[in-house]
């Protein structure tokens, strides 16, 4: 008779509180269960405060994806005003959020997931030595390169938002700052540097010869071509990732849900679909429809919260009411589990690459017979390939157009219910927001992690990760390697802090 494990396992290099609790046989997980430990409870901290407030408190909510949280509390209040921006203040909002998703990006690839690869389990591969020596925490030579680029990059924000992280240089209207030429020309000039950086090193090509690869044996034949794609970041992901078999784990439910980021100004020359950059939709396997915030809905049954309607509720009218006397009986996180048209979906650069309907990605798809961990990683760390043009074009659309206005004046915002979406790093954001009489009366966000990572919903359906966690291998509990690999594909982030959990009981069943 197999042995049933039930085990907490530790899980460091994620972006907050998270525990994982586990059920393994025969050497591989059968059930999981993903919490998130900690409360904070911004939806309650914002009642009762003026009605921009929100642009200076909730960039607080994570000190890696500010930018985001600052992009979608301003695209709500827009939405109460009734009003579009000015074109190069859409320009500028969409240059910082680019920024700071490409930094985020490298720095978690490079520095929280590629480390893994270091791990002395995996030293009978050939490539272990090499890993050791660019990726080991703090130490590979990969590493120091990451932070001294991204940090480069960063300068951007700095130039155009006075600051990062926290910035609030976004208002209802516009921005607060039109940069001068000197500042615009200067941000160029960084990202352009950055961009080179990222073709000899992560990509080990030119942007051009990464964009014509449109199916997997092109991409198996971009890997053989010649040396430096072998030896770049995506060349060893790939090589690495494969020989550990990531391209046969970490398959969820196959529900890819993007809300949609970047708004394509008037007058600009960059080109994207419905208004964006990045589509909109929300994709079962490969079809992909339309995206509706109306069919989002929060459930409760699994977290501990006050029981809600049955099917839950639409963010405008839920409510974050905290239960957590230790009588809750199944509940077991402070996440809640939202659910798009009743079901669970995964969100993140993977997802845009679904609704984009991407040739490569849904060629990898197919191959990985779904959404696998290396090809959610490489989705994230080819994220700026994607991005890249269109930043630079709008820089240069705000040179050569300087002098037209980065605000429209907006009446003070009395009264109104307002949407704030856009795509965070880790994938789709949303702010929902009420104000009566110049304050604020409801507030509720939806994170990406709350996708990802979210608990059961109503039905026992699992959430993206708790779900791709099933049939990895978990020989040795104390060192989950693979396991960690699978979640942090999905780029974990609850809070702005960094802990190691541990010390859960394990519990042998027959």
């Amino acid at each position: 008779m197999s042995k049933r494990l039930e085990c907490a396992i530790p899980l460091n290099r994620v972006e907050g509180d998270l525990e994982l609790k586990v059920a393994v046989e025969n050497g591989r997980v059968v059930d999981s269960w993903s919490s998130g430990t900690m409360f904070r409870g911004f939806e309650r901290i914002m009642v009762g405060r003026g009605a921009l407030d929100g642009l200076v408190i909730t960039p607080r909510i994570c000190g890696i994806c500010s930018m985001t949280h600052l992009t979608a509390a301003v695209n709500a209040l827009d939405c109460i005003a009734g009003i579009v921006p000015p074109a190069n203040a859409i320009r500028l909002r969409n240059v910082a959020l680019m920024v700071e998703t490409i930094q985020s990006d490298i720095r978690q690839s490079l520095l929280m997931y590629l480390v893994d690869f270091a791990n002395p389990i995996f030293a009978d591969h050939a490539w272990y030595e090499q890993a050791v020596a660019r990726y080991q925490a703090m130490q590979g030579s990969r590493c120091i390169g990451a932070i001294k680029e991204t940090k480069r990059l960063l300068e951007i924000v700095a130039l155009i938002g006075g600051q990062w992280p926290h910035t609030s240089f976004m208002v209802p209207g516009g921005v607060v700052y039109a940069p001068p030429i000197n500042d615009l020309q200067k941000s160029l000039q960084l990202l352009k540097g950055f961009k080179r950086w990222y073709e000899q090193t992560v990509l080990g090509c030119s942007l051009a010869r990464w964009q014509a690869i449109t199916s997997v044996a092109e991409l198996d034949e971009w890997l053989n071509e010649q040396e430096t794609h072998r030896s770049s970041d995506v060349g060893f992901l790939l090589s690495a990732g494969r020989a550990i078999g990531l391209d046969r784990l970490g398959i969820g439910h196959a529900h890819f849900l993007s809300y949609g980021a970047f708004n394509i100004p008037e007058g600009s020359l960059v080109v994207g679909s419905t208004g964006q950059l990045v589509a909109s939709g929300f994709a079962v396997g490969q079809e992909v429809g339309s995206f509706d915030q109306r069919h989002i809905a929060e459930q409760v049954a699994y977290s501990w919260y006050a029981d809600q309607t049955p099917g839950g509720l639409h963010p405008m009218e839920g409510v974050t009411t905290p239960v957590a006397s230790g009588a809750e009986g199944n509940k077991y996180s402070w996440v809640k589990a939202p659910r798009y048209a009743g079901q669970a979906a995964e969100t993140g650069p993977l997802a845009e690459r679904v609704v984009a309907r991407d040739p490569l990605f849904l060629d990898l798809l197919q191959c990985d017979q779904g959404a696998s961990s290396l090809t959610r990683q490489l989705a994230r760390l080819i994220r700026a390939t994607h991005l890249f043009a269109a930043a630079e074009q709008w820089l240069n659309e705000m040179i050569a157009h300087q002098a037209m206005p980065y605000y429209l004046p907006v009446p003070p915002l009395l009264n109104g219910e307002g949407v704030g979406l856009t795509q965070a790093a880790r994938g789709a954001l949303g702010h929902w927001v009420k104000i009566r009489e110049g304050r604020i009366t409801h507030y509720q966000i939806i994170t990406p992690t709350a996708w990802n990572g979210s608990p059961r919903d109503e039905q026992g359906v699992r959430g993206a990760w708790e779900q791709a966690l099933i049939g990895t291998p978990l020989a040795d509990p104390d060192d989950p390697v693979l396991a960690g690999m699978v979640v942090r594909s999905f780029d974990p982030c609850l809070v702005c802090s960094v802990h190691v959990i541990g010390g859960g009981r394990r519990r042998l069943m027959a």
